[in-house]
């Protein structure tokens, strides 16, 4: 089975993501709809059903109704960690694909710098206190020295290429006006930034903003009726791992599993044999910058062990030959959680169109987005992939 061109993307928005310290969720919410509504050229009225993606910043369908005075239609709440803009887009593009509804939206928001908490705080469910209490920088910096031993990396090499990920995306958010952090980071600051969780200092470390975006979806055979460069969608994939890394002693913190299934479960469904030459352009969840190293392997973008000889061969770079980040990610963004996603989304959009500016890259065919959320043993993933063409 695969959805592959069943369903097209005709309109897209998204706010700046940052402090809003004079926005709610609502207004958030509310200016990514219409700017979405306003590039498709449709009314309130014309989207048939929601699907809402938030991790704490709504509790039900009526998050979105009531500010965008919806008049009676299906919203649906969905949360699934850092995966949960993406997996709303999936609801909507699955329910739009099997004749359910003709248009819907996906949408997402968070609302994180008054929240009155530092980071990402997800209240976990109830247990017997045992469970072992890890920071995020904490958790994913054990990726870093695991990589380093296995493949040969001295601490000056690996953390020289750890800060080349992170300069990389400070350089594509400076030419993105809706980033949080818009101006590039020397290389020797990102070196030089404070132990956060060793060997990863602040500026290996995405921050949290608040934010939201939208995308409407159609089906590919209508998708020309009412955009002429619409975005068709080629595969869309959504893994939970079983936690095989917390009990087996062969987990080595070098690859993420979820990631990896999800890469192959996406490639299956678009028809890719070779990832590295086929996707123009891929949006990754660069929470960390070891993430985002053992991202391109598990993606099939480097081979295993080669990753890092790729980051300082600039193939990930805005004018390499696979650019990974373009509109500077999560380090540029920060991460809303609800909407990290479908902001990922959006650059590809705008990409596939010809619409990113001084970021275009040069006639891209194929843009990937991925999300991992959770921990480097246990996380939920998603992967989606778009383009400007069906076929």
């Amino acid at each position: 089975m695969s959805i592959k061109d069943k369903v097209a993307i005709i309109g897209m928005g998204c706010t700046s993501f940052g402090e809003h310290w004079d926005k709610s969720a609502s207004d958030l919410l509310v200016e990514a709809a219409y700017e979405a509504l306003e590039d498709a050229g449709l009314e309130p009225r014309d989207i048939q059903a929601y699907w809402l993606g938030t991790c704490a910043s709504g509790w039900a369908g009526i998050s979105l109704s009531e500010p965008l005075k919806i008049q009676y239609r299906p919203v649906t709440r969905v949360e699934n960690f850092c995966a949960t803009g993406t997996d709303a887009f999936r609801n909507a593009c699955y329910a739009v694909a099997a004749g359910a509804y003709d248009i819907a939206m996906a949408i997402g928001v968070e609302k994180l710098k008054d929240s009155g908490y530092s980071g990402l705080v997800i209240t976990p469910p109830p247990g017997d206190g045992t469970a072992p209490n890890y920071s995020a920088p904490a958790a994913f910096s054990l990726l870093a020295p695991a990589y380093f031993k296995k493949y040969g990396l001295d601490p000056e090499t690996g953390k020289l290429v750890l800060a080349r990920i992170a300069y990389k995306n400070h350089k594509n958010g400076a030419l993105n006006p809706k980033a949080q952090f818009r101006q590039e980071v020397p290389l020797e600051k990102i070196l030089n930034s404070p132990i956060v969780a060793a060997p990863l200092g602040i500026m290996d470390c995405s921050g949290v903003a608040d934010g939201a975006a939208a995308a409407i979806i159609v089906r590919s055979e209508d998708a020309k009726k009412f955009k002429k460069d619409p975005v068709y969608v080629k595969a869309i994939s959504v893994v939970c791992g079983p936690g095989h890394g917390a009990l087996h002693q062969d987990f080595d913190f070098t690859s993420i599993r979820e990631t990896y299934y999800a890469g192959l479960d996406a490639y299956r469904q678009a028809g890719i044999t070779n990832p590295r030459k086929e996707i123009s352009m891929a949006e990754v969840h660069d929470c960390f910058t070891p993430t985002e190293l053992v991202i391109y392997e598990d993606l099939g973008f480097s081979e295993r062990g080669k990753a890092w000889q790729d980051v300082l061969n600039g193939v990930f770079d805005l004018d390499g030959e696979l650019p990974v980040n373009p509109d500077g990610g999560l380090k540029s963004f920060g991460h809303p959680i609800g909407a990290s996603g479908l902001r990922m989304l959006y650059e590809m959009y705008l990409q596939l169109r010809g619409l990113a500016g001084p970021r275009q890259i040069d006639n891209p065919k194929l843009g990937l987005t991925h999300n991992l959320g959770g921990f480097p043993w246990e996380a939920v993933c998603s992967v989606c992939i778009v383009g400007k063409e069906t076929g």
